[in-house]
């Protein structure tokens, strides 16, 4: 280094080099525990070297660049699986809530213990059982008010257990569409904020100006949170930017949202998903709208279908056989269930008050006749042909058994895809995760070197002043 004043900046140099390096170990260490932070790191160079007679020398170092410690390629696969686990997520909620719905505790989901199988215990099938065995009690005692009274009440708690449970999964598919809607919003937001921090990094890193680490940070952050909600593709631009594709639709374009996401009814209470310029319909392919989508409309859709096939199917064979009877008093032809299906099935109201009026009787005026009460409780056995070809309650236990099975499909799945996840997240750790050992060594190395920097100005400070004072010095 040519002179004392070229030693001088060359000391100077190194001490705002090495107060760069602290500051970067405290940026790090201060977000140890942030989740979207990627660890940085001060990329230093020689400084350029100046030509002496004795060959080039050099002026010290310098500090060129904040490098973002991050594997772009980990981050994109952690992004689409971050999108499977939500979709996975979001069809387990809404299994498990259907499950609630049904009063019943599924073998084979996480509620139930002891068993592999997917079966039920209680709920509709008790009622049903219970409204036959009541009949078949009725049919030894045909004349006794207590066992009419027994049917009847048998029959009133089924029809208010498929109302009940019907009313619960209406309200399923309401909280699913609801949800869908909610999180719609929430992703139009993220797809505003995602083209605000693309201006923002284009604008900070445009002539050189370095690497905006800590808005690309946030944009991860946010990159992410738009994946658990829906599916979609990205790619970075020139100017740093990135782009937004969901099912070949274009949303966010650099600084620019080009279209956003809308909602809207496809009929019969479906909500799904659109882009709201061209209002063309999409396939989300993963994250929580699609999960809830999915589990609306085919296992939920499905299990209301298969509850109302079986009130209906029971409405219309108790009714056959009940309104050929006779009540104690000679009357026949009324029904015994009202109503066409699970929200609406109930007992007729002339029974509820006068347990004579159960026509149990195979002929008028026969007081002590039990064919129809015989037959109605042959019915419980009886294969059913529009349930194809079982009974009503294998129908029901068929019913729910795929309810069970779904729900442990999801179940087995989320638990792959969760160790998935984790490794993924660990890896990116290991690679973009901040050590505390790591930058508190660094710390240290780069307060020893300050303080080595710092006596070198010291020295030369010391020596420039005999040199000044060489020229005051009397002879």
């Amino acid at each position: 280094m040519p002179g004392l004043f070229g030693s001088l900046y060359l000391s100077s140099s190194a001490l705002r080099t090495q107060q760069e390096g602290v500051e970067i170990a405290g940026q790090n260490l201060a977000n140890v525990n942030n989740p979207a932070y990627a660890r940085q790191r001060l990329v230093l160079q020689t400084s350029t070297p100046v030509q002496t007679s004795i060959g080039p020398q050099g002026t010290g170092v310098q500090a060129v660049a904040i490098q973002q410690i991050r594997d772009a390629m980990l981050d994109g696969q952690i992004q689409g699986e971050t999108s499977i686990t939500s979709w996975l997520q979001a069809q387990q909620s809404a299994l498990q809530e259907a499950e609630a719905g049904l009063g019943e505790q599924l073998e084979g989901s996480t509620a139930a213990t002891g068993t592999d199988s997917v079966g039920a215990t209680g709920g509709l099938d008790s009622a049903l059982s219970g409204l036959f065995n009541a009949f078949q009690t009725l049919s030894t005692s045909p004349s006794s008010l207590t066992s009419r009274q027994g049917v009847i009440t048998q029959a009133q708690q089924l029809a208010t257990q498929f109302n009940q449970v019907n009313q619960r999964l209406d309200s399923v598919h309401d909280q699913l569409n609801q949800s869908i809607q909610t999180d719609v919003a929430s992703a139009n937001g993220l797809l505003s904020d995602i083209a605000g921090l693309n201006k923002q990094i284009t604008l900070a890193e445009a002539g050189g100006g370095g690497t905006a680490n800590d808005l690309r940070d946030l944009r991860q952050e946010k990159l992410e949170d738009l994946a658990k909600l829906v599916n979609f593709q990205s790619a970075a631009t020139a100017e740093g930017g990135v782009n937004i594709v969901v099912n070949g639709q274009l949303l966010v374009s650099g600084a620019e949202v080009q279209d956003k996401l809308e909602t809207y009814d496809a009929g019969g209470g479906q909500v799904l998903v659109r882009a709201a310029g061209s209002g063309a319909p999409l396939t989300l392919a993963g994250g929580s709208v699609q999960g809830a989508i999915e589990a609306r409309d085919n296992a939920l859709g499905s299990l209301q279908g298969s509850l109302n096939q079986l009130a209906t199917q029971l409405i219309t064979q108790v009714n056959a056989v009940y309104g050929n009877g006779y009540d104690l008093n000679g009357g026949t032809g009324a029904s015994f269930f009202t109503g066409t299906n699970a929200g609406d099935i109930g007992v007729n109201a002339a029974l509820a008050g006068d347990a004579s009026k159960l026509q149990a009787a195979g002929v008028a005026g026969a007081a002590g006749d039990n064919q129809v009460a015989v037959a109605l409780a042959q019915l419980g056995s009886a294969p059913q042909a529009a349930l194809g070809g079982q009974t009503f309650s294998e129908h029901y236990n068929t019913t729910i058994t795929g309810l069970g099975s779904a729900l442990a499909s999801v179940n087995s799945q989320l638990s792959e895809q969760q160790a998935v996840q984790n490794m993924l997240n660990q890896q990116r750790q290991s690679v973009s995760g901040v050590s505390v050992d790591e930058e508190m060594t660094d710390l240290v190395k780069y307060q020893r070197a300050f303080e080595a920097s710092a006596h070198l100005v010291s020295t030369i400070d010391t020596l420039l002043g005999e040199v000044v004072n060489l020229g005051t010095t009397k002879v």
